[in-house]
């Protein structure tokens, strides 16, 4: 079966924010989060009725390690939200990553030209595959694994004029 997998978050990655102020999150920012609410979520482009996989139902893994939040799912290849998603992520159309979030803990640096908001504990609610994140290339989607099945279904795209490449 295929996965889409890469990292949400690096840490110490900076994103400015709106023009407003620069972010970033501290090592291990989730941890706590993982552990108390293990049941996280990914969505396409942040839409809970477009979900792609979960924790609870063993369709995505995600941790934290030394660079980042690392995630690897497997959307369901008999969807078409699945499908949509593999074929995306598989031409490099859809490439970035982003999180839905709550700040519990943080840190601000105002001595700069822009405030900074280093964020050191937060609550994770879902990871989505979008076409823009806030992080941009530091966040990563990528398709490992192809199946048969999705070898299949991208040559049934192909004949019905759908690009996958």
């Amino acid at each position: 079966m295929a996965e889409i997998s890469g990292y949400a978050i690096q840490w110490g990655q900076p994103a400015v924010i709106a023009g407003l102020f620069e972010e970033s999150f501290a090592r291990g920012a989730f941890n706590q989060s993982l552990l108390d609410h293990p049941d996280v979520v990914v969505l396409w482009a942040h839409d809970p009725s477009r979900p792609l996989a979960r924790v609870s139902n063993k369709s995505l893994t995600i941790r934290s390690d030394s660079i980042g939040l690392w995630y690897s799912f497997q959307p369901d290849d008999k969807s078409p939200l699945g499908q949509e998603a593999l074929a995306s992520v598989g031409s490099g159309l859809v490439n970035e990553v982003s999180v839905g979030f709550s700040s519990i803990e943080e840190e601000w640096n105002d001595s700069g030209r822009i405030p900074k908001r280093t964020i050191t504990k937060a609550f994770l609610g879902e990871i989505s595959i979008v076409l823009w994140g806030a992080y941009g290339q530091s966040t990563s989607a990528e398709l490992v694994g192809r199946s048969t099945a999705a070898s299949k279904a991208e040559a049934a795209m192909r004949r019905r004029g759908i690009s996958t490449t």
